[in-house]
């Protein structure tokens, strides 16, 4: 099941905001410096040479395996449980409302399609008499 989690004080959101800009730019000096040594080991002509073999297998092997169909199983369930507590937090509308507003809905249906069946007898009198 999802889990609610509790809203954070002001001062242990600045700490965790501090801490990940911390641990951010760590890791992108660290990149960086690997990306140096890297460059610095490996000779400048060197070409990485693609398989097309494996390119046509990866594009036919379309069936789906039984691990993946486990998987789009335990997605959907985890999809309804969720679906399930979000259901919980609704505010639903009382008898009273839905019936006020079911009646308004119908009044302002029937409204209009006198308008409108009354525009449709207008028009097409109008054009009776245009081609006669």
């Amino acid at each position: 099941m999802a889990r609610l989690q509790r809203k954070k004080t002001s001062g242990a959101k600045k700490k965790k905001k501090k801490s990940a800009a911390g641990m951010a730019s760590s890791q992108v000096k660290n990149v960086a410096v690997a990306n140096k040594t890297a460059l610095m080991t490996s000779p400048a002509k060197e070409v990485i040479k693609r398989d097309p073999t494996s390119q046509k297998k990866a594009l036919v092997r379309t069936k789906a395996e039984p691990g993946k169909i486990k998987s789009y199983l335990d997605k959907g369930i985890q999809f309804l449980r969720e679906v399930k507590v979000e259901l919980k937090k609704v505010t639903w509308p009382t008898r009273k409302q839905t019936m006020g507003s079911t009646v308004v809905v119908l009044i302002l249906v029937m409204i209009i399609s006198l308008f409108l069946g009354l525009v449709d007898i207008g028009l097409s009198g109008i054009i009776r008499v245009v081609l006669r």
